[in-house]
């Protein structure tokens, strides 16, 4: 800060000494006997001076401002500059942690930028940065889309298929990037959802097929009966009996799907804990061994008392009782079923072997899928839904187990449901 005094304000003290002096004619002034012309020059000097001093003093305070206002913007700026550096590096670390894969291309469709999961979702590792749509995929539908987003501003989403390193689908959404010549585009992964969709449209076409097989014999029979042949004492019972069979058919279809549809929806929650695996292992013997003992079937359990495992009990003993059912079922009079148990490590092993008609290596993937039969027209005869191993996988997945399946044709099956020991 400047300590002189105002020079407006000191220009009014000296006006105020001198003045007064002149203004009385005298010729002198009050402060001696200076003549009047001389001292009126000095008056002048001193105005003249403190006006210079006036004038410098407000261009300083100018200066002042102008200096005030330069530091003003330049903080703005910088503090601008910041706000724009802080909000790219934001976008790139959401672009470098986002699940999907993503790129950023020039206006020939160029790549520039890319992030990790990208090339994660792509399987390679060769250079991304440099190269063509086209080079890096080998599909002329996106290397097209990302052309017409960079020359035209057209956004547009495309499916791409990949079958190296591994099969995958993945959706691509590629848009312009606005005023920035160049293109975006975000890659994502749905391999898993168009598998379910295939899931579904299968599922529905299966249950459709299912179902109506048992409603047409219903139907045929009933209309049968109806039209006069329900006095036919000859053949009036075999129709009723095939209507019953059929409708025993079409309930346990019925219930199969909605015990499906319970474990898909998290609606049928498993509780598990130690459990003695003889003990639930018996429950379920003892259900099927009337049904063995029917066909002449040799019926042989096999388990330590002393084993146990981590396990829901009402849910390990489906699974039994679905896996003995199909062993009793496929297993020709004079045959032989075991239920035998074992600890291997850390693991409980429970295996159903039967020396019934066996399975073809092929079919041995897909046993699990719901509505797969190795022979439809057998299944069918037996009584089969085509979704008892479905059930049996869904349940045993839910205790954190596994279920293996090993066979040879003319010899046997064994299903195997290993659970993690209590």
């Amino acid at each position: 800060m400047n300590d002189r005094p105002h020079p407006r304000r000191l220009l009014f003290l000296v006006l105020g000494t001198l003045l007064p002096g002149i203004a009385a004619g005298a010729g002198v002034s009050a402060l001696g006997d200076v003549p009047a012309g001389i001292l009126a020059a000095a008056i002048a000097c001193v105005v003249g001076f403190l006006l210079t001093l006036a004038s410098e003093s407000e261009a300083a305070r100018t200066l002042d401002r102008q200096e005030a206002a330069a530091e003003a913007r330049t903080r703005a700026m910088a503090e601008e500059r910041d706000g724009a550096l802080r909000e790219v590096q934001t976008l790139a670390a959401a672009i470098e942690n986002m699940d999907e894969g993503m790129w950023i291309t020039d206006e020939e469709g160029v790549v520039l930028r890319h992030n990790d999961a990208l090339r994660t979702m792509l399987g390679t590792d060769q250079e991304l940065v440099g190269q063509r749509p086209l080079f890096l995929l080998r599909r002329t539908e996106l290397h097209d889309s990302v052309l017409r987003a960079c020359r035209d501003g057209v956004s547009s989403k495309v499916e791409i298929s990949l079958d190296a390193p591994r099969s995958k689908v993945l959706e691509v959404h590629v848009a312009a990037l606005g005023s920035i010549p160049g293109s975006a585009a975000v890659f994502r992964d749905v391999t898993e959802r168009k598998r379910l969709e295939r899931v579904r449209q299968d599922f529905v076409a299966n249950v459709s097929h299912e179902l109506r097989t048992p409603i047409a014999a219903i139907l045929g029979y009933a209309e049968t009966l109806r039209s006069g042949a329900l006095a036919d004492a000859d053949h009036a019972p075999q129709m009723v009996e095939i209507i019953h069979r059929q409708s025993e058919r079409l309930g346990e279809l019925v219930s199969d799907l909605l015990e499906l549809s319970r474990l898909d929806a998290g609606e049928r929650p498993l509780s598990a804990g130690p459990v003695s695996l003889e003990t639930v292992a018996r429950q379920a013997s003892d259900a099927m061994e009337p049904r063995a003992a029917g066909k002449r079937l040799a019926f042989h359990l096999r388990i330590p008392g002393s084993l146990t495992a981590r396990a829901d009990p009402k849910a390990l003993e489906q699974v039994l009782l679905n896996l003995l059912d199909n062993a009793i079922k496929y297993t020709p009079e004079g045959g032989t079923v075991e239920l035998v148990g074992e600890r291997v490590g850390d693991r409980a092993h429970l295996s159903v072997r039967d020396t019934g008609l066996g399975i073809e290596a092929r079919h041995l993937p897909r046993l699990f899928e719901r509505f797969y039969r190795v022979d439809r027209g057998r299944s069918r005869d037996m009584g089969g839904t085509g979704l008892g191993l479905s059930i049996v996988r869904h349940l045993v997945h839910g205790m954190e187990g596994e279920v293996r399946v090993s066979s040879q044709l003319g010899v046997g099956s064994t299903f195997t449901v290993v659970l993690p020991t209590a």
